[in-house]
């Protein structure tokens, strides 16, 4: 099978920027990633684009045609809604678009809108990627609904609060000397412990913050990336997607992500790796136990002992497994349709050399990124693997 080469990565600030449009801030990724790329507009061949909210925040649909024009192209363009997990749904048709010969290149990416509805109308419109009859009429939140697997998890497998501190604090030391992320400050467990509870057990600094923002790539197939002597070294090696039962009292397990686990053991064995070569990871740590349930589910900690895997160092910027060295969506932010390309991009620019937190992984060939949709009823993984040069 032919490698998908990732050609061109773009990424805004995230941030508190209510101001700027979704169009406006997609606009600004993907001139940065087709300057990286070195593709030209006139090439591609369709644009994925993924957004949540846009309906609720801007009062636009129909926005795949609105960003190819923001984009600067002329294209076929489809808009992907799948909560959180929007791009890297999109990324995972990219991929099969190129791999089965139906497109050469790909522009796709997402964007996210929220700081224009404040805090309680953000948190409305997130809440619609619940069960609206069963969940959100009866007043769950997403911050609510994470706080009940989080204590799930330690009914069945033990843990405490300062163990999900210990990730705030990694996430946010990871974010320090990233220039594009909302959240560039230390902090320490204490400031997690002592912060303000949201929905017990789970505290202010245990949750993502509402984040605006853009991200783009440009992915193509091998032969055009050979053809135009591109420099993409990294190309994405094998590609999942999993789902679970929408509202949590009709799944199996809260301690659980089985569409994390189904979309993880789909890539792997797509890429022919296994979990213990994975070198990186790049996961959706919308609140900490996320962090925590979604290295159980992709095999890169034991069921039962992710809760430790940031205090005991093993997920640290020099731990065994590096995990969210971009500072996940805790520090970085979460601007929900552009999370899932975001990720890509982070890992990409880790593999490729070119992250500011590089040197912590300085021998690392393999790596993944994992993208969830609400309390992760959907969940997209991807293997990204530095190749050589194409």
């Amino acid at each position: 099978m032919s490698h998908v080469r990732v050609a061109g990565t773009g990424l805004t600030s995230f941030g508190n920027t209510p101001e700027r449009t979704s169009r406006d801030l997609f606009a600004e990724a993907t001139i940065e990633a087709f300057e990286d790329s070195g593709v030209s507009r006139d090439d591609v061949d369709a644009v994925l684009y993924g957004n949540f909210m846009g309906e609720l925040s801007e009062h636009q649909g129909h926005q795949g045609p609105l960003m190819a024009e923001a984009a600067g192209v002329q294209a076929p363009a489809t808009r992907y809604e799948s909560a959180c997990a929007s791009s890297g749904t999109a990324i995972r048709d990219a991929v099969m678009r190129i791999r089965n010969g139906e497109d050469d290149v790909v522009l796709v990416g997402g964007a996210e809108r929220m700081t224009n509805l404040g805090t309680a109308g953000a948190t409305e419109a997130l809440a619609i990627a619940a069960d609206d009859l069963w969940e959100v009429r009866a007043g769950t939140t997403f911050p609510g609904a994470y706080a009940l697997m989080a204590q799930a998890y330690f009914d069945r497998f033990g843990g405490e609060r300062e163990d999900l501190a210990h990730i705030a604090v990694k996430n946010h030391e990871n974010a320090l000397s990233n220039e594009k992320a909302q959240y560039q400050s230390a902090i320490e467990v204490e400031d997690a412990l002592e912060a303000p509870t949201v929905s017990a057990p789970l505290g202010l600094y245990d949750s993502c913050p509402l984040s605006d923002g853009a991200a783009a790539l440009v992915l193509t197939s091998e032969s055009y990336a050979e053809k135009h002597d591109l420099e993409a070294p990294v190309a994405i090696t094998g590609t999942g997607q999993g789902g679970d039962r929408m509202a949590l009292h009709d799944r199996d397990h809260l301690a659980r992500s089985p569409a994390a686990r189904e979309a993880g053991e789909e890539a792997y064995a797509d890429a022919g790796v296994d979990a213990d070569e994975v070198d990186l990871a790049e996961v959706h740590d919308c609140f900490t136990i996320a962090e925590v349930l979604a290295l159980e589910a992709l095999d890169i900690e034991q069921v039962g002992e992710g809760i430790s895997a940031a205090r005991d160092g093993r997920t640290t910027a020099d731990g065994e497994t590096p995990v969210n060295l971009s500072g996940g969506l805790k520090a970085k932010g979460h601007p929900v349709g552009a999370t899932g390309a975001s990720q890509i991009a982070e890992v990409t620019k880790l593999l490729a050399g070119d992250h500011p937190n590089s040197a912590h992984v300085s021998d690392a060939t393999t790596g993944i990124a994992h993208n969830a949709g609400g309390t992760v009823a959907s969940a997209t993984v991807h293997v990204l693997e530095e190749v050589g040069q194409p």
